[in-house]
């Protein structure tokens, strides 16, 4: 029987629901999955959490059995392994405390290093709550630049799946007003790289077909509206087609989504967060994922926040998590048997 991948994947903000779907994985453990997944969190917030979640019958299926995790371990339907990394306080479901925002950064550099090492094949990352590692001293902006500098990864891509789409964005986690200057030609050029090479690599596609959103309302207008799509956006585009990728655009955001368009390709690039992400949450909601393009590593995450008003309440929607943990798993398949 060919050995099954490691997973690692990290609890997330311990006053979530990180714990709460993390739990729910043991449906899927053992013989439901060719993989070992392995929960990065502490051994007694998830203890405790699984006690509240299944004593009282809030949750569905039966509570999954917790055990200590060693490489030599079979997986096994119905538990979860865990390799302990204790909190630095008690969490409290629905109360965000600074004093274990060192913990959630502990998860995501413990599962770094093992996917680095070769220790795990890929991470699954639950929610983060950004604001309360910043009120701890720590600066920021999210998981994707996080992994990106833990990495040393020269230039990442932040990428959402589901609904059946795939939406890429050049900027992120930025200011409305600082987009328009952190749109240049170098970063669109790295990113459609980046973009054209994971495709191909993470997802199998031999020829990707990207459909690339002007900056502007209705792409600029011929200049009328804004000059980024012929001063920076379309120079880019026709100098990688002539190395022979397939780019389409810059196209209006607003006409974009629809199905004759996007039917023409396999990934939108989208030049900021809110241009994109709307309409692919909309379609995927609770089953869609972030995958982080670029690294050395596969990661992959949930689509969702920390939702604190559901912590503890066993109503947390765990599709998002499955998904992402399905397509780590597909990931690390395919890589391996690029290998061999």
């Amino acid at each position: 029987m060919p050995k099954r991948p490691v997973i690692a994947v990290t609890s997330g903000e311990p006053a979530g629901v990180g714990p709460d779907i993390c739990l729910r994985l043991s449906d899927r453990a053992g013989q439901y999955l060719p993989a070992h997944l392995v929960l990065l969190a502490d051994r007694e917030l998830m203890a405790e959490r699984a006690q509240a979640l299944y004593a009282d019958g809030e949750s569905k299926g039966a509570r999954p059995v917790l055990r200590d995790w060693t490489p030599e371990l079979l997986p096994d339907a119905g538990s979860l392994d865990i390799l302990h990394v204790p909190l630095a306080v008690a969490a409290r479901p629905g109360r965000l405390d600074p004093a274990n925002s060192p913990y959630v950064l502990q998860l995501l550099d413990r599962a770094t290093a093992g996917c680095l090492s070769g220790e795990f094949a890929a991470m699954v990352t639950a929610p983060v709550h950004k604001g309360v590692i910043n009120a701890a001293g720590t600066p920021f902006t999210g998981h994707t630049e996080y992994l990106a500098e833990k990495t040393a990864a020269p230039h990442v891509v932040m990428m959402l799946a589901g609904g059946g789409l795939r939406v890429a964005l050049v900027s992120t986690h930025l200011r409305l007003q600082d987009v328009s200057g952190a749109v240049t030609q170098e970063a669109l050029e790295k990113t459609l790289r980046v973009l054209h090479a994971e495709l191909r690599r993470k997802y199998g596609i031999a020829q990707p077909r990207i459909l690339v959103a002007g900056l502007n309302p209705h792409a600029g207008e011929g200049g009328y509206l804004g000059r980024e799509e012929i001063e920076v956006i379309t120079p880019v585009l026709e100098r990688l087609r002539a190395e022979g990728m397939t780019l389409i655009g810059p196209l209006p955001a607003d006409t974009l989504f629809t199905p004759r368009q996007l039917a023409q390709g396999d990934c939108v690039l989208a030049m900021y967060h809110d241009q994109g992400l709307p309409t692919l949450k909309y379609a995927s909601f609770g089953q869609g994922i972030n995958v982080t393009l670029g690294l050395p590593i596969i990661r992959t995450s949930v689509d969702h926040g920390t939702a604190l008003d559901l912590a503890g309440t066993g109503r947390a929607d765990p599709g998002s998590l499955f998904v992402a943990v399905e397509q780590a798993i597909a990931m690390a398949q395919r890589a391996s048997s690029a290998t061999q």
